[in-house]
């Protein structure tokens, strides 16, 4: 395994689209998977696409802990960190119910900033492991949201463009300020 660098907003590999897997159990895709989760964990990430590591594939990985927290940020938060570690392979989203909930969100490849983006809160999402096995899943809050956040990669879409309200794009140091200026909404 190999800690991957990560492409940084700018780098046009994550504003492609990303190309379609022909094979999800191929011995590269595992080797790349392996090698995303270890970047991933290594810098306390949720999520990962490949594009985020410059590989243009449809793959994700992401996990959503229970015990995930992000100073300043996550308190005021009312999601489900519930997703375990999974891959995907050629994922597909569907969206079950188009009321949005508002979030903060960060990501490896925007580092040191978050940003408050509204998605859908309930989705159904399918895509394939490594053993070619078929995932499917529903879900929720924080699992539905980083669903949504890694798979926007492939797509070529950062967090910053969903955003709404450039008042609420800040660096991850300044959170508790913003905490305490307005903890109900975010």
């Amino acid at each position: 395994m190999a800690i991957l660098k990560i492409a940084r907003m700018g780098h046009p590999v994550l504003a492609r689209i990303a190309d379609t897997v022909p094979d999800p159990t191929a011995p590269d895709i595992k080797r790349l998977v392996g090698d995303m989760i270890e970047t991933m964990q290594d810098a306390n990430g949720a999520g990962l696409a490949a594009p985020q590591v410059h590989v243009p594939l449809r793959v994700v990985v992401f996990q959503a802990p229970e015990g995930r927290s992000d100073p300043g940020i996550a308190e005021a938060e009312r999601f489900d960190h519930s997703a375990p570690l999974t891959v995907l392979v050629n994922p597909e989203i569907q969206v079950v119910d188009s009321t949005s909930e508002g979030g903060w969100e960060g990501c490896l490849s925007v580092p040191e900033l978050r940003g408050w983006v509204d998605r859908p809160a309930h989705i159904r999402y399918r895509g394939f492991d490594t053993n070619g096995n078929l995932i499917q899943r529903t879900a929720r809050g924080f699992h539905a949201r980083v669903v949504q956040h890694e798979c926007d990669h492939l797509d070529g879409v950062l967090y910053v463009q969903r955003m709404r309200d450039m008042k609420k794009f800040l660096f991850e140091s300044e959170a508790q300020h913003w905490a305490r200026r307005d903890p109900e909404n975010g």
